[in-house]
């Protein structure tokens, strides 16, 4: 484990933006998206887990007012958060103008708490027409989104501070190499289409994890199989929106002029490194088992605290700004979250020191949600009464609200928060 007592005392720069991310269909409940479906919904969760359906999840449709509450007692002064879309346009064609309301009423009331808006307009979740036509799978339905955004783009234009068109288009496990590829041109069109309506910064949230090679850079199977992942996964879109030009292995590359420069920033969430065991038909491996521990009942993917990451990744993207706009761990005894957080921000804190124009951090995530199959993995600065809805700051909450408050920490702010380091002998017992 990491010796976080250790660490020395990091401030950030002026103006460093403090936030917290969730997803609509993560936290409000009767979404009405494919994942609510009983025949589109995947039969298991991430991990091999049984399906649970998200239903109230944790009533933030109606509790939108807490959850405000919420990121004022720990001091933030950004929330990223998603409107859904499926909830908006229902059926093809057919915009609800209530459900805008309830978006827009929200967006007011963040602007009132002096809270800047981080906007995504596609966490995920999609309407079950939009599925059943192959969403993303076809360029086919690119009319569609267009015809979404230039309804929904300037009615919300006037709140949001950033805009997120998409969220992790670079995922493996949810979307098809050909569904990646085709949503670099979706993502293009989504920036171009709210470029009309703002000026403010337009990115799409990357899903970034480091593929590292489990025997060593000199294992070349291993080293070949990192590179290989790492451009289908990462390199991919970062050489798109760089040069215009969409790429992948066996893939014959394609210029999209409308693609290039269409980030003003990186956004980037980030959780762990990846090992690739270029030996196994299996070959990605989170973590060495030396540096494994249980942080919950059920095997999620983040049982590993490694923030040299952080550093490596933001090394990597110095060309733009960068905002984080996800950084967590799954864990039910929250001291493993102070840990995370102590020891992110303190690697956060050096790459800004070594050159990286980082300009916030957004914790994922506010709440402990419905986690995209199972309530299982705990991710939440707070915790969520599954029959009242009730919400509870965590100590890790506590903790990041007091970083928040200012601007950076020191032992004795740590220590208010953490006595000792947790232990996994301690588990079964928490």
């Amino acid at each position: 484990m990491l010796d976080i007592f250790q660490y020395p005392e990091i401030k950030f720069p002026k103006e460093f933006l403090w936030g917290a991310t969730t997803a609509g269909v993560q936290i409000e409940g009767n979404n009405s998206s494919y994942h609510d479906s009983e025949e589109l919904a995947p039969k298991f969760a991430f991990g091999g887990m049984p399906y649970e359906f998200p239903k109230k999840a944790c009533n933030s449709y109606e509790l939108y007012e807490e959850d405000i509450k919420l990121l004022k007692s720990m001091n933030l002064n950004l929330y990223r958060m998603s409107i859904e879309w499926c909830r908006i346009e229902p059926e093809k064609g057919t915009f609800n103008e209530k459900e805008l309301k309830h978006y827009l009423t929200i967006l007011e009331r963040l602007k009132e708490e002096g809270i800047k808006v981080c906007l995504t307009l596609h966490h995920v979740s999609h309407p079950v027409w939009f599925h059943r036509k192959g969403s993303f799978g076809t360029l086919d339905n690119m009319k569609d989104w267009e015809e979404y955004l230039e309804y929904v783009v300037p009615k919300v234009a006037e709140y949001v501070d950033f805009w997120i068109v998409l969220n992790e288009l670079n995922l493996p496990f949810e979307y098809s190499l050909t569904e990646r590829l085709n949503m670099v041109q979706y993502h293009g069109r989504g920036y171009h289409i709210i470029k009309k309506y703002s000026s403010k910064p337009v990115s799409s949230a990357h899903s970034y994890s480091e593929k590292q090679p489990k025997r060593g850079y000199n294992d070349k199977l291993d080293k070949l199989m990192a590179d290989y992942i790492d451009y289908t996964e990462n390199e991919f879109f970062f050489h798109a929106i760089r040069t215009g030009e969409i790429t992948a292995p066996f893939v014959d590359a394609k210029y999209v002029p409308e693609v290039k420069g269409t980030c003003d920033y990186w956004a980037l969430n980030t959780y762990i490194r990846q090992m690739m065991d270029g030996r196994r038909e299996n070959f990605r491996s989170d973590s060495y088992t030396a540096t494994h521990f249980k942080a919950i009942e059920t095997p999620f993917y983040t049982e590993e605290i490694c923030p040299d990451i952080m550093i490596q990744m933001l090394m990597r993207m110095k060309d733009k700004p960068v905002l984080i706009t996800e950084n967590g761990i799954a864990a039910n005894d929250d001291r493993y979250r102070v840990v995370y957080i102590s020891a992110m921000l303190q690697a956060l804190n050096e790459a800004i020191r070594m050159g990286a124009d980082v300009i916030g951090y957004s914790h994922w995530s506010l709440l402990d949600n419905w986690e995209w199959g199972s309530y299982n993995p705990n991710f939440g600065l707070a915790t969520v009464d599954r029959r009242t809805f009730e919400r509870t700051l965590k100590n890790s909450g506590k903790f990041y609200g007091e970083i928040a408050k200012n601007n950076g920490y020191n032992q004795e702010i740590l220590r208010k928060y953490l006595k000792e380091l947790p232990s996994i002998i301690n588990f079964k017992n928490i």
